[in-house]
């Protein structure tokens, strides 16, 4: 064969390579590659210059988790998103993480705000109504309406105001205690309505402290998804109404706050 042959053997062989690669593409969509199998959510409390309890991350050390997540491809996305992978409805993006924060800590608005705006992700707050504008801890509600109005924060309940259940059931008779459940699951939802406008439909447990009966109260008052801490990623088929969650340290830096977030 002479060199003109040759040179179209070659061409033919080029265009039947991209005529596979296309192939393969059209088989194999991008969307059908990049499905996530598990996502994070982590769970913050407070914030501050120095570390004044367990549930204290320090600001410089938040900043610093932001800027990993933001530098090593992980996406955040609203745990709405989150709560309907693991429905089975709709995909994630690989390395999906939702952010959280419980209680309603006055440094969710001076400390935590800056940093959610200055990266525009998506926060969901746990509120429990008792406190805001009340404890000296809390914010007020003129605070998380101004959160709410950035479009980056979603407030949900976090019951009325923070009981321990186990303590609370060996306290009251049965019915006293269903009916506690009741007020604590109901009231939150109510204040929080009244007050912010919007539907409240996603609970977090105080103290992580769940179990059959408090999930049916729950799903009776109206919520349709809960969250625990729970320290394990989210999976598709996992209970819609005791997501886990990792409560983040400030000692959750480099390899140690990698491990909490989804490999893949």
């Amino acid at each position: 064969m002479g060199d003109n042959g040759s040179v179209k053997c070659g061409h033919l062989k080029v265009a039947f390579l991209a005529m596979l690669a296309a192939f393969v593409a059209m088989a194999n969509p991008p969307s059908a590659l990049a499905q996530a199998s598990s996502a994070t959510i982590l769970v913050y409390h407070r914030f501050g210059p120095t570390v004044a309890d367990s549930m204290t991350v320090t600001t410089a050390v938040f900043a610093a988790q932001l800027s990993y997540l933001h530098d090593h491809g992980y996406t955040i996305v609203p745990l709405r998103d989150v709560v309907s992978f693991a429905a089975g409805h709709g995909e994630l993006p690989l390395r999906a993480v939702a952010i959280t924060a419980d209680d309603g800590h006055r440094t969710v608005f001076s400390d935590m705000k800056p940093l959610v705006e200055k990266y525009r992700i998506p926060v969901t707050l746990f509120i429990y109504p008792s406190a805001i504008s009340n404890a000296s801890y809390a914010m007020t509600w003129e605070q998380l309406a101004a959160l709410k109005a950035t479009g980056l924060f979603s407030i949900e309940s976090h019951t009325y105001w923070h009981p321990n259940f186990h303590i609370e059931k060996r306290r009251l008779a049965p019915e006293a205690y269903t009916k506690f459940v009741g007020m604590q699951l109901n009231k939150s939802r109510e204040v929080l309505e009244r007050r912010l406008g919007g539907h409240i439909t996603m609970l977090s447990w105080p103290f992580g402290i769940y179990d059959d009966d408090l999930i049916a109260a729950a799903r009776a008052s109206g919520y349709v998804a809960a969250v625990t801490i729970d320290r394990r990623k989210v999976r598709r088929g996992d209970n819609l109404m005791a997501l886990p969650r990792f409560i983040v340290t400030n000692g959750d830096l480099g390899k140690r706050f990698e491990s909490l977030l989804p490999a893949q």
